[in-house]
């Protein structure tokens, strides 16, 4: 994939050397010649100088062949101004990153809807793990409503789920109503969850669930007992 990523901060630089070494073309546009000048010369990325809100500047990155255009900017308002040009550019997806919520009904307005909230994410992931320590990692899914949590955690030694499979699970009629087992991992193998499919002490598991089920969700595969 070719994408282009307009701003050179922490964010914006870590995602585009992430992209590069899995085998994208990253182009990235920062004002800060030295930014520039460095990010080129530390990781071989291809960087534009100049200001992602100018159109002149944009379109040296080319976004009509490219398959995404992330917006990284500072400030909101420059990344609504660059997404709304990279569009009128002919870019096929665009991709914002909000850093103040109270953006959210602007940029949809503006028929920006790729919108990733780093305020969001950040609030929504300390929040959980402050509230359930059993859970290893979790995103918040929805637009902003916090309603449904993905997230990951360890099936303990003696929990009654040890030895049983999905199937029997279900069939006992004990999971929330919400919540759905999307992947299981022991020993760095990933397994699709099947009615087969059977829990080990251990194991990693991948649940989504209602936040008002999340509770009870980590509850029945922590317990001793039924």
């Amino acid at each position: 994939m070719k994408i282009v990523i307009a701003g050179a901060g922490r964010g914006g630089l870590n995602l585009a050397v992430y992209l590069q070494t899995r085998g994208h073309s990253v182009v990235v546009l920062e004002r800060d010649a030295q930014v520039v000048k460095q990010a080129s010369e530390a990781h071989g990325i291809v960087m534009l100088a100049g200001d992602a809100t100018d159109a002149t500047v944009l379109k040296q990155a080319e976004p009509d062949r490219a398959d995404a255009v992330l917006a990284m900017l500072y400030r909101d308002a420059d990344n609504l101004g660059c997404a709304l040009l990279a569009r009128t550019l002919g870019a096929k997806r665009v991709l914002v990153r909000m850093r103040d919520p109270g953006y959210r009904g602007v940029y949809t307005a503006a028929g920006i809807h790729e919108i990733l909230s780093e305020t969001e994410i950040l609030v929504g992931a300390l929040g959980i793990a402050i509230e359930f320590d059993a859970v290893r990692h979790s995103m918040v899914l929805g637009t902003g409503t916090g309603e449904t949590i993905a997230f990951e955690m360890t099936i303990p030694e003696g929990a009654w789920v040890v030895g049983k499979t999905l199937g029997e699970i279900a069939q006992a009629n004990v999971l929330p109503a919400s919540c759905v087992v999307a992947g299981m991992s022991h020993d760095g193998k990933l397994e699709t969850p099947r009615g087969g499919s059977t829990f080990e002490a251990g194991m990693h598991v991948l649940l989504v669930s209602a936040r008002d089920d999340l509770a009870a969700a980590i509850d029945l595969f922590r317990r001793a007992d039924r």
